[in-house]
């Protein structure tokens, strides 16, 4: 039953490595240079602590 259960688990571990690691693909399947990854939003604070809108008087953007 122990023995079922880990060769069950080791198939299942190394059957999702390659799925998350592939490189990007086209439509017909050629390899093509993945696109760059989004930027994350720059997010400010107030002088206070609290969120505000970037741009305004006082909002420091996040580090």
């Amino acid at each position: 039953m122990l023995k079922t259960v880990l060769i069950a688990f080791s198939l299942a571990s190394v059957a999702a490595v390659p799925a998350g690691a592939a490189p990007c693909r086209d439509s017909k399947g050629k390899f093509i240079k993945c696109p760059p990854a989004p930027a994350k939003p720059v997010k400010c604070k107030d002088a206070k602590g609290k969120f505000a809108k970037c741009g305004t008087p006082g909002a420091t953007p996040i580090k």
